[in-house]
């Protein structure tokens, strides 16, 4: 067991089920999506993003690509959320929550593309 791929395939197993964690529920219901979960699910990610920067190989760059898509949306989306409740006075209404949390499920879509790359890399190796 090689430490160093357990830990990169820890992380983005993490960056997947946090990012799935927040965009469970009703997608315009503020009380369903806790900001310390998008907060936990960035960090992850851009962890993540760190880890993948080692990988050489083609499915290392578009790991490296799906990741870095995934840290944009997540990103996006706590500016949204910091603008709505902080910048201006509008605060977190339905419409504002479904696109907060439409941006994490694009975030999420970029996670499990890379879990799925990772699945398949690892498949390879054993052959």
């Amino acid at each position: 067991m090689n430490l160093e791929k357990v830990v990169f395939g820890f992380f983005i197993l993490l960056a997947l089920t946090l990012n799935f964690g927040f965009f469970i529920g009703e997608i315009d219901n503020p009380e369903h999506h806790a900001v310390y979960e998008l907060y936990a699910a960035i960090v992850v990610n851009l962890i993540a993003t760190v880890l993948k920067f080692g990988e050489r190989t083609q499915i290392g760059a578009i790991l490296l690509a799906s990741s870095l898509v995934a840290d944009l949306q997540l990103i996006a989306a706590a500016v949204l959320w910091g603008v709505a409740v902080y910048g201006t006075e509008v605060g977190l209404t339905p419409m504002v929550t479904a696109s907060i949390v439409s941006l994490s499920g694009g975030a999420l879509l970029a996670n499990l593309v890379s879990v799925t790359l990772l699945i398949i890399e690892t498949t390879k190796m054993h052959r």
